[in-house]
């Protein structure tokens, strides 16, 4: 190989408007970002991750020379936590899950090829050749779409966020790879929910609140918990303190006094919520608030009708009654990605 490990991949910097002008735009896939140095698989991090997913090894050393690829693991389905799954150390449960959770590996980039390194390579070229590699190649070793028209890229936004794509990757023609570097630009929408404030955790050290656990209401009228915001400045802390004291009741009748999130996920709790509560087994570490106050808050994904990371709080709704928060804001829109998003060759 021309180009070894460890290499940290090549990131984007955050923006909320895609650029135009001399930009090639392709899907953000929601999944586990993978270098693939032959048949060797890396995270991000440089974790080995080639003996978690077969399938992905086995399609990689039929290529018929050698590359080091960029792309991202995705589950068939395109669900995340089905995806959190394949991480078991039994290789007996490893084996199983192959073919009970298959993935795909969808590449966007290509390191080198043949023995021949490309960083130094304009993105066009790159991309050009990642075709003729993966001409060759079968499922499930996928290229991602690439589009020079904003406007494809506006609409993937519209579409399909929330349903394997949670943004759009834009990246310039000339573009060389740069390990590393947040060189390209990773356009995602912010959304906004509506969110009851039925509980929050305080800092032990002063009277100030750390982080809201928000609540939304589902179909049968019950409150569940959603996630958690946090990440205030000083002054947004102490004055949350003070609005919320006079709001503190009692668990016994509160809606969450029987536990939340017990059901929990395939890997635990997600980034964005409180971990599992039950009243059998921990010890209360948030404080139970009537469910009276509603907050704006922004998120950038959810997932099983959860805020995948923390959201940010933005401003009070005294307008919105409690009830009124319903969960079906987390739903994402109607449509899943068309199959021609991960199968252009």
């Amino acid at each position: 190989m021309a180009v070894q490990p460890p290499i940290v991949p090549m990131l984007g910097r955050l923006a909320r408007e895609l650029p135009v002008d001399g930009f090639v735009y392709e899907p953000k896939w929601d999944g586990f970002r993978c270098l693939a140095f032959g048949a060797d698989l890396r995270s991000r991090h440089d974790r080995p991750l080639s003996r978690y997913f077969p399938e992905l090894v086995e399609a990689l050393a039929e290529l018929p020379e050698p590359v080091v690829l960029d792309g991202e693991i995705v589950a068939e389905g395109f669900d995340f936590e089905a995806l959190l799954t394949r991480l078991h150390p039994a290789a007996s449960r490893v084996e199983r899950l192959r073919h009970e959770s298959p993935v795909r590996l969808i590449a966007f980039d290509l390191l080198a090829r043949g023995g021949k390194d490309l960083r130094e390579r304009p993105f066009s070229e790159r991309r050009a050749a990642l075709e003729e590699v993966l001409s060759a190649a079968r499922a499930p070793l996928y290229l991602t779409a690439a589009a020079d028209d904003v406007e494809v890229a506006r609409q993937w936004l519209r579409d399909y966020r929330g349903r394997g794509i949670d943004g759009v990757m834009a990246k310039r023609r000339d573009l060389r790879y740069q390990p590393g570097a947040r060189a390209m630009t990773k356009v995602k929408l912010e959304q906004t929910a509506d969110c009851v404030i039925a509980g929050c955790r305080a800092l032990r050290t002063r009277a100030a609140v750390g982080s809201l656990l928000l609540g939304l209401y589902d179909d049968g009228g019950d409150l569940r918990h959603v996630g958690v915001s946090g990440s205030f400045n000083e002054a947004r802390r102490r004055e949350l303190a003070e609005v919320l004291r006079p709001l503190e009741v009692p668990l016994a009748g509160h809606p969450w006094e029987g536990g939340f999130l017990l059901g929990g996920n395939p890997m635990g709790r997600l980034a964005g919520a409180a971990s599992s509560w039950s009243p059998e087994t921990m010890t209360l570490d948030w404080v139970p608030l009537e469910p009276r106050l509603v907050c704006e808050v922004t998120f950038d994904h959810a997932e099983g009708g959860r805020l995948r990371h923390p959201a940010r709080f933005r401003r009070w709704r005294p307008d919105r009654e409690p009830h009124s928060c319903l969960l079906e804001q987390l739903e994402p829109p109607a449509r899943d990605p068309e199959e021609s998003l991960w199968t252009s060759r």
